[in-house]
């Protein structure tokens, strides 16, 4: 059954509505200008409106509604970190990455533009990321605004995502074993998902000490989806993933599937589910969309 026909309705619903939203500032923040930076700004469009499931986003937003938080802030917050997923895509889709040629169902955007559009569109949605989280819009305290930058940057660098992502790289001449291909996947996969849960604490004015709970959450709810992926890239069609598939198999890359098996890979993934709706009991069904969430995303197929 496809996963989000599955999807219970309030997490239908509020995935059909973060989608609009976060198109909608997108386009509001990115008119085209009438020079000839347009075709940079075009690009900018074409990889951030109307693409991916905005997972992310819907992350912040449920996260800070447990605090209050004004929904239009956390959307804000919620477009930041999902410029800093479109452009990390941008980038791992070139030749000199991933060298992909779909990406949600079309043209990868080197394909659709050409390299250089694409790394320079990749480069101003970062810069665009940390320019939205300064904004009074999305904070009005200054020490607030600090700590949203401070959390998307280690998130995004070599001690998040990028660290993951050149930890991928290498892969083909290394032989991880599980321990580092759960580390691998912590700052490829998990970095940017656990910020997402972070960033919405940050708003909410949760101190450190009191965002253990959700720090676990978002730690297994990061592992279960990158176990979600592996098993998709094996077992997944390519026409609901919009992407190609089967790539880690012919790189000979490790992955969670190729050392634990298919079977006791999903009954990991099923097993940190569980566990992350656990850490989140204290909020009762304050925490549903949370909760939700992570059931999906161990079960989707694209």
């Amino acid at each position: 059954m496809n996963a989000m026909m599955a999807m219970p309705d309030t997490l239908a619903g509020a995935f059909e509505r973060i989608q609009e939203e976060i198109d909608s500032v997108f386009d509001a923040m990115l008119p085209v200008p009438d020079d000839t930076r347009a075709r940079l700004v075009e690009a900018m469009r074409y990889a951030a409106i109307g693409g991916g499931k905005r997972v992310r986003p819907l992350l912040v937003v449920a996260t800070a509604n447990l605090f209050g938080v004004n929904r239009d802030a956390a959307i804000n917050a919620g477009c930041a970190i999902e410029a800093i997923h479109v452009y990390s895509l941008i980038h791992d889709d070139l030749p000199c990455m991933d060298d992909d040629e779909l990406r949600h169902g079309k043209p990868t955007l080197h394909k659709a533009f050409d390299e250089a559009t694409a790394v320079l569109a990749g480069d101003c949605l970062h810069a665009l990321a940390f320019d939205i989280l300064t904004q009074p819009d999305t904070s009005s305290d200054p020490f607030v605004r600090a700590e949203l930058v401070a959390t998307l940057a280690k998130a995004s660098g070599h001690d998040g995502m990028a660290g993951g992502q050149i930890m991928d790289i290498v892969a083909e001449e290394q032989n991880y074993d599980l321990r580092q291909i759960t580390r691998l996947q912590q700052l490829k996969t998990g970095a940017l998902l656990a910020a997402s849960v972070e960033i919405g604490a940050v708003l909410g004015r949760v101190p450190p000490e009191g965002r253990t709970h959700l720090r676990a959450y978002a730690r297994d709810i990061g592992l279960a989806f990158q176990i979600a992926d592996d098993l998709l890239d094996v077992e997944g069609d390519e026409a609901k993933a919009g992407k190609a598939l089967r790539k880690d198999e012919e790189q000979g890359k490790a992955t969670f599937v190729t050392l634990m098996g298919a079977e006791a890979a999903r009954r990991q993934a099923n097993m940190l589910v569980d566990q992350a709706g656990q850490h989140l009991a204290c909020y009762g069904d304050d925490a549903r969309t949370l909760v939700e969430l992570a059931r999906f995303i161990a079960k989707r197929d694209h």
